[in-house]
């Protein structure tokens, strides 16, 4: 007959655990659910739950035991000050940002492991860092500074089709998009497979394994909210351009999405250890961060990187299935990618962590696509290296209206109105994505000429989004 468990207060004393209630749940749990292991092994699963509680918060056994543990070592833990001053930073555009962005962008710069910042003047408020916000820090990675669509990005096919083809076959196009694209709720019934759905992450990490079904099912698909495909005219501009395209126009076809659920389950789950871990003042609670050589820290940083070729693998999936129903190949790729971090070095050779929230990659030579909105051009561009700006350029307009205010400020007649008057078709979207609620593209792309060269611009004409 096997022995029965006994567990004493002394024994969890001995791993950890603190006096006090933690003690009483934790041994009840584990009477309930392991009386038939064996003590030495209980008492090594319950050490792992007191070492890190926050990764045991969803596990339907430990879950409970978690709640006390983090709330004593919340009484426990010092709030971490913030600096006096902001660190200086460079603002592109400051005319076209508000007042609140600045104080979020502020605070970003208080923070002890912030090395430098630069504001994108397509930017605007978020949680935490600002969107169109850069931060450079010093060996910690913060979640929310990369953001909740790790890896959204621009993606950009050139085909050698003249911009008559567009209105031609335009009804064959609208349906080429409403068949081959898929947002939101909706998926594939039977979805491309890919190399990296099989990718070590998926077996090293514990929190990512249940994820892999959840990636495999919405892979080629895209987000709600501002996330489009679209056919449009594409116009290069500079001779001396890196596709070897001679300068005229084109067909193109533009996508711009991110990894999906993925990437938001994994957003929402290393904010909230790096929020449990690091206890900041409460106007910078979004900002908390993981040192990089931290398990925690480490771990995020191998799935926000997972996630982020995640997101390129579901634009891939886009261009082909849109590729294939033209019959035709492209003659020029671009893609770019935004809410992401990279390690980079100062010029002094420091390696610096940088987080681009909603700010494009523009170090010297590097390319990038910059939207305006569904009637107005994107810009392809050339990253001029600019060390203030932390070689970084806008991701786009920026919103100049929250979603609520800009559903209140126009109807549907207008956005018809003038959807026809730029000879826009528009598959799906809502008035939160009007171009009434962006900033002036042209605005945002004059506030920052030092920062990249324009290549040239894509102009849509048939746009597909959720809804």
């Amino acid at each position: 007959m096997a022995k029965k468990l006994k567990l004493r207060q002394k024994d969890l004393l001995a791993i950890g655990y603190p006096k006090g209630k933690a003690i009483g749940i934790a041994i009840n749990v584990a009477i309930k659910y392991c009386k038939k292991q064996t003590k030495e092994a209980v008492l090594a699963q319950l050490k792992a739950v007191v070492d890190a509680p926050e990764q045991f918060q969803a596990d339907p056994i430990f879950g409970s035991i978690t709640e006390e543990l983090i709330e004593i070592a919340a009484e426990v833990n010092e709030e971490i000050a913030l600096t006096p001053e902001p660190k200086t930073y460079q603002a592109y555009g400051l005319q076209h940002i508000e007042p609140g962005t600045l104080l979020q962008m502020d605070t970003a710069m208080r923070l002890p492991v912030t090395v430098k910042g630069a504001l994108m003047p397509d930017a605007h408020q978020g949680y935490g860092l600002p969107i169109g916000g850069v931060l450079a820090t010093n060996n910690a990675i913060i979640p929310y500074a990369v953001g909740m669509d790790i890896g959204c990005r621009m993606c950009l096919t050139v085909y050698d089709l003249p911009p008559s083809f567009l209105k031609k076959e335009t009804r064959q196009l609208k349906e080429i998009l409403q068949t081959n694209t898929k947002f939101g709720k909706s998926v594939f019934a039977n979805p491309m497979d890919d190399a990296v759905l099989e990718r070590q992450e998926f077996r090293d990490i514990k929190f990512l394994r249940p994820l892999q079904g959840k990636a495999r099912r919405q892979i080629g698909s895209s987000g709600s909210g501002n996330h489009f495909v679209e056919f449009g005219v594409v116009e290069i501009t500079e001779i001396d351009n890196e596709f070897n395209l001679p300068t005229g126009q084109y067909v193109g076809i533009l996508s711009h999405s991110g990894s999906r659920g993925f990437g938001a389950y994994i957003a929402r789950h290393y904010t909230q250890i790096a929020m449990n871990q690091c206890f900041l003042p409460k106007v910078a609670k979004h900002l908390a961060w993981l040192d990089l050589d931290s398990e925690a820290g480490m771990e995020y940083w191998l799935a926000m990187n997972l996630a982020g070729d995640y997101a390129s693998a579901c634009h891939a999936h886009i261009h082909h299935r849109l590729g294939k129903a033209l019959g035709e190949q492209p003659i020029a790729t671009i893609e770019n990618h935004h809410n992401f971090a990279w390690k980079e070095h100062l010029p002094d050779g420091q390696e610096i962590i940088v987080h681009r929230k909603g700010a494009t990659p523009a170090g010297k030579g590097v390319l990038g696509i910059i939207p305006g909105s569904m009637t107005a051009p994107a810009f392809i561009v050339r990253g001029k290296g600019v060390a203030m700006a932390i070689n970084s350029a806008s991701h786009g307009a920026g919103r100049k209206m929250s979603r609520t205010k800009a559903k209140k400020s126009t109807t549907y007649n207008e956005l018809k109105k003038h959807l026809k008057q730029h000879q826009v078709e528009l598959i799906g979207g809502g008035l939160d994505e009007a171009p009434f609620a962006y900033k002036d593209i042209h605005q945002v792309m004059a506030s920052q000429q030092n920062l990249v060269d324009v290549l040239g611009q894509f102009y849509p004409k048939i746009v597909r989004m959720d809804r």
